[in-house]
């Protein structure tokens, strides 16, 4: 039986990466972090509800330079979760597909998770 050559799909190298790509891949993989990132807000929950010397370990742990790297990292992935599911909602109502407001919506998407991620630190500071 003869094969039959059948045209494959193009791949990644295919194709020129543009901001919409890598905010598809972001959204995806900031969806994974959050979800094992959940596990902090968890052993936050349990170390406050256990007791003291509990609460204070996590606060050890948290408060160094790696712990605030890894909360800050948190509350960007969750930032960046929710500007790019309230996208997600409006595709999900037809609006927003044509391609100058796509470039203008991936640039809100990232510049608004920046500016809420830095608001989110400075009331958590006590700086706003």
């Amino acid at each position: 039986m003869a094969r039959v050559q059948r045209p494959t799909s193009p791949h990644l190298q295919v194709y020129a990466w543009g901001l919409h790509m890598v905010l598809s891949i972001l959204h995806r993989a900031t969806g994974a972090a959050l979800g094992v990132g959940i596990l902090l807000l968890v052993w936050w929950l349990l170390a406050m509800a256990t007791g003291p010397e509990a609460y204070d370990l996590f606060l050890t742990c948290m408060d160094n330079v790696l712990g605030k790297i890894v909360l800050f990292g948190f509350t960007w992935a969750l930032m960046l979760h929710l500007c790019n599911g309230v996208r997600h909602l409006f595709w999900d109502m037809g609006k927003g597909f044509e391609l100058d407001t796509t470039s203008r919506s991936n640039i809100l998407v990232l510049l608004g998770s920046v500016i809420l991620t830095l608001v989110a630190w400075g009331f958590g500071y006590g700086l706003i």
